[in-house]
């Protein structure tokens, strides 16, 4: 890695829920992160406000800044209605988009009344179509936009070395990505989410990392990504053991979290996006986290 150890610029980007701001908290979101030097922010296509029109109205309101998808639903949309949506914005906005994209879960693909289908299949057919030719008239010279896949299991990430830019990972262990590195090859780009709390109170830290793994807790293929790490039922069941949460959740003191990132460095992480989770009463912690890994700091 090009980041000497002990530093932390490869922390570039701020995960931020935007379906939870108000327009105009969104856009201070997006500037505040700005000044602090990073290098994008990510957000998430849930069942809030459509994450392509999202992104555009933060690129709008910003001027460095990029925007990343983090992810947009690979079932929610075809090929074409992602490339124009990607390359439009890479046009208006001077090539500050990135495109993440994941299949996410069955239940997604439910709710919209779509077949789940192989996963591995799935996405390398549709990534093959969206950096394909496809009939989308061509206006301006829109510069490349970067496209990762998420991928956390061998397959997935085989398909994310053969079709992307590189994959993006979530709650990830060092030797995890270690793996992930060594399937993707020295060329691609290996991108971590970590959720992170600023806390030297294990209860608090522990309380801050249930809360960020709960939505996982039932979800197969977190569990089978779990067992590959020599976790077991008794691991994600009664709210998450002692250890998944450590072994996921990265908190404690700003040196402990640096030692942290360190690892995750060493291991082939290219880029840490931050998911900065407050400590159970001391909602300030979250921006103090951002602010004290910000590039600019």
């Amino acid at each position: 890695m090009a980041t000497a150890p002990g530093t932390t610029s490869f922390v570039t980007a701020v995960m931020t829920p935007a379906d939870f701001f108000t327009p105009a908290q969104l856009v201070d979101r997006a500037r505040y992160l700005e000044r602090l030097g990073y290098d994008s922010i990510w957000i998430a296509d849930i069942f809030g406000r459509e994450v392509y029109v999202t992104a555009g109205f933060i690129l709008a309101n910003t001027e460095r800044i990029k925007v990343a998808t983090g992810i947009a639903h690979i079932y929610g949309r075809d090929a074409i209605a992602s490339a124009q949506a990607a390359r439009t914005l890479s046009e208006f906005y001077d090539g500050r988009f990135i495109q993440g994209l994941g299949l996410s879960h069955p239940s997604g693909a439910a709710l919209r009344g779509v077949e789940w289908e192989d996963p591995a299949t799935k996405a390398r057919t549709y990534l093959s179509a969206l950096r394909g030719d496809l009939p989308i008239r061509r206006t301006g010279n829109p510069a490349p936009v970067p496209v990762y896949l998420a991928a956390h299991g061998p397959k997935m990430l085989a398909v994310a070395a053969e079709v992307a830019d590189g994959a993006n990972i979530y709650m990830q262990t060092p030797a995890r990505c270690a793996e992930a590195r060594k399937i993707l090859g020295p060329d691609k780009t290996l991108n971590l989410l970590l959720p992170m709390c600023l806390t030297e109170d294990p209860d608090a830290g522990r309380a801050a990392g249930r809360k960020a793994l709960s939505v996982y807790l039932p979800l197969p293929a977190y569990h089978r990504g779990w067992r590959r790490s020599g976790f077991d039922e008794s691991d994600w069941t009664n709210g998450g053991s002692d250890r998944l949460v450590d072994a996921n959740v990265a908190w404690g003191s700003l040196d402990v979290l640096r030692s942290r990132l360190d690892e995750f460095r060493d291991a082939g992480v290219d880029h840490v996006i931050v998911a900065a989770n407050p400590a159970p009463g001391h909602p300030q912690s979250a921006d103090e986290l951002v602010e004290a890994l910000a590039p600019a700091g």
